[in-house]
C-alpha cells in the first residue's frame, strides 16, 4: 500500500467520521455554488429536503482518488480525479442495495451499490487536470480504472460509465 493511498484512506475516514452521527439535515453542510450532484432515496445524511446536494467544492473537500487509463470514448490515456464512489456512498450512508444513476440527458443506469468498491469508480469532476464542461461529459462522469483489471473492461461497466452525471437514487 503507497503513501498516497494510506493518507487517502485516513482522510477519507476523517471525513466520514464527521457525519457519522448522521440523521438529520443539518449533518451535511448545505452546497454555496450551484448544486451539480443530488443523492436521494435509501440514504442516511441529507442536507435538502431528503436528499443530499452537492456543488463541486463539496465533492473537492472530499477525500480526492485519481487514476490514469484509457477509455473507449477518449484518445489515449488520461487522468481522471474526483471522488471514490464508495467514499460518496458512505458519506451519505447509502442503505439500498442498487444505485440507480441519472444523467443531464435522462439517460440511467443501474448497478449493485457492491460494485462502487475502493478501487474502483470515481465521480470524476476532473479529466486530465480541468474540470469537464457538460460537450466534454461534464461536469461529472462515473469512471472506471478499465486499464487496471479486465473486470472493468465489460459491456456492462462500459454501460455504468454514465457521464454528465446529475443525480444518483440509492434503492433498496
Amino acid at each position: 500500500m503507497n503513501v498516497t493511498r494510506i493518507a487517502s484512506t485516513i482522510a477519507a475516514c476523517l471525513w466520514i467520521a464527521m457525519f457519522a452521527t448522521a440523521g438529520q439535515a443539518a449533518d451535511l453542510p448545505s452546497p454555496e455554488g450551484d448544486v451539480i450532484l443530488t443523492v436521494s432515496g435509501e440514504i442516511g445524511v441529507t442536507n435538502r429536503d431528503g436528499a443530499a446536494v452537492f456543488d463541486l467544492e463539496m465533492l473537492k473537500a472530499m477525500p480526492e482518488a485519481s487514476f490514469k487509463t484509457s477509455t473507449i470514448w477518449t484518445e489515449g490515456e488520461n487522468e481522471f480525479r474526483g471522488v471514490r464512489l464508495s467514499d460518496l456512498l458512505e458519506a451519505v450512508d447509502a442503505k439500498g442495495s442498487e444505485l440507480h444513476a441519472i444523467a443531464l440527458n435522462d439517460y440511467a443506469v443501474d448497478f449493485p451499490t457492491v460494485d462502487a468498491v475502493p478501487d474502483g469508480p470515481i465521480v470524476a469532476y476532473q479529466m486530465n487536470g480541468k474540470e469537464m464542461s457538460i460537450r466534454d461529459k461534464g461536469p461529472l462522469w462515473i469512471v472506471f480504472p478499465y486499464d487496471q483489471d479486465a473486470k472493468f473492461r465489460t459491456e456492462l461497466v462500459y454501460s455504468q460509465s454514465i457521464w454528465q452525471l446529475d443525480r444518483i437514487e440509492i434503492r433498496k
